[in-house]
C-alpha cells in the first residue's frame, strides 16, 4: 500500500489535471502544488505521475503533459468524499515519526518550515530573521538556504525566489517520541507577551480540527506583533502546545535541557498535571508543554512589509547540514 502522504499528493495532482481543459506538464503541476501548500519539486511530480499512469488514472500525451482518464475521474470523486479535517495532524504525526535526531551524537533529521522570499527582498528579510534569532524568537539559529536551481531535499524553489528552511517547533514532539515519551500536538496559538515574558494564550486552534496549519492561519490573519514585542516587551507571538503523560515530565525536562545545549530551544515550561498551561486546556493525567514557534521570525519579516510565503511543518532535514544563519 502506498504511503498516505504519497496518496494525498496523488489526489491533489489528479485534481490539478482535472481542472485543466488541456494536457498539463510536470512543471505547471509543481507550480500549482506549491500554491496549494505542497513543497514538492518537478522531479518528484514526475515520480507521482508515473504512479498515476500505471494505475490508469492519467494518460500521457508525449511531451505536452497529462490528462485525467474516466477511471481517474471516478477515483478522484471517491477520494474527495472524505473530509480534509485532520489532514494537518496526520501529516504532523508522520513527520514526528520521521524525526530521528540524536541529541547525544548530533546526527539525524529535524522538522523544518520552508519559507519562500523574493530574491530582491531576501537580504532585508535575512537581516530581520537574524535580529529575531538574536532575540530568542526562533527554535534554532541554524537554517538552510536554497536557490531556484537547487535539487537538494527535493525542495522546489519558484523562479525569482529563495527558499529558507528553519527548524520547526514540532521537532520537540519528535525528540520526545524518540526519548520514549508519548506526545500529542494539541494547539497552535497566539501568545500574549508582557514585559518580555509569556502571559497566556489569547487564541487557540486545535490541530485536530483544521485542514490548514493553525500557525499558517495566524500568519494569514496578520495577528502577530513580533517586532513590537522585541522593542517594547509587549505584543503577540506564535506558540503551540503539546501534551505528554504527567509521569514522563521529569524525563521530558532532561530531554528539553539537553536539546537546549544542542541549539534546539524555545520551550516555555512544563505544566502541572491536568491543569491549563497558559490558558490552554490539557487532558487529565497529562501535562502541557508550550513552545514558541520558529515562524515568529517569518512573522516579523511580514510585519516589516516584506512578502513571504511559509509552509509550516514542511519536511525533515539533516540538522548537522544546516548552518548558523
Amino acid at each position: 500500500m502506498t504511503d498516505p502522504n504519497v496518496e494525498r499528493k496523488l489526489v491533489e495532482i489528479m485534481r490539478i489535471i482535472s481542472e485543466s481543459d488541456k494536457p498539463v506538464g510536470a512543471r505547471l503541476i509543481a507550480d500549482e502544488l506549491h500554491n496549494r501548500g505542497y513543497a514538492i519539486g518537478e522531479r518528484a511530480v514526475r515520480y507521482h505521475l508515473r504512479i498515476l499512469d500505471e494505475r490508469g488514472f492519467t494518460k500521457k500525451h508525449g511531451y505536452i503533459g497529462r490528462t485525467i482518464t474516466e477511471r481517474g475521474k471516478k477515483e478522484l470523486s471517491d477520494a474527495l468524499i472524505s473530509d480534509r479535517l485532520g489532514f494537518i495532524i496526520s501529516r504532523i504525526e508522520e513527520l514526528i515519526y520521521r524525526t530521528d535526531y540524536d541529541l547525544n551524537t548530533g546526527k539525524g533529521n529535524v522538522i523544518v518550515n520552508i519559507t519562500y522570499i523574493d530574491k530582491d527582498d531576501f537580504d532585508n528579510a535575512a537581516d530581520i530573521i537574524r535580529y529575531a534569532m538574536s532575540q530568542g524568537a526562533t527554535i534554532s539559529s541554524k537554517a538552510s538556504i536554497f536557490e531556484e536551481d537547487s535539487t537538494e531535499f527535493d525542495i522546489y524553489v519558484p523562479e525569482g525566489q529563495v527558499a529558507l528552511a528553519t527548524v520547526c517547533s514540532i521537532t520537540f514532539d519528535g525528540l520526545l517520541l524518540k526519548s520514549g515519551i508519548p506526545v500529542s500536538p494539541l494547539y497552535g496559538g497566539l501568545m500574549q507577551v508582557e514585559n518580555h515574558e509569556p502571559e497566556g494564550f489569547v487564541d487557540l486552534i486545535s490541530y485536530n480540527g483544521t485542514s490548514i496549519d493553525p500557525i499558517k492561519l495566524f500568519l494569514r490573519r496578520k495577528a502577530t506583533s513580533v517586532l513590537q514585542t522585541f522593542d517594547t516587551g509587549t505584543g503577540k507571538m506564535l506558540a503551540n502546545v503539546r501534551e505528554i503523560p504527567a509521569a514522563a515530565a521529569p524525563k521530558a525536562l532532561e530531554m528539553l535541557e539537553l536539546a537546549g545545549k544542542a541549539d534546539i530551544k524555545g520551550h516555555i515550561c512544563i505544566g502541572e498535571p491536568g491543569a491549563e498551561v497558559f490558558y490552554a486546556p490539557v487532558s487529565r493525567g497529562m501535562v502541557g508543554i508550550p513552545v514558541m514557534t520558529g515562524i515568529n521570525a517569518v512573522a516579523a519579516v511580514e510585519e516589516a512589509g516584506i512578502r513571504a510565503e511559509t509552509l509550516p511543518v514542511s519536511t525533515v532535514m539533516e540538522f548537522r547540514r544546516m548552518k548558523e544563519f
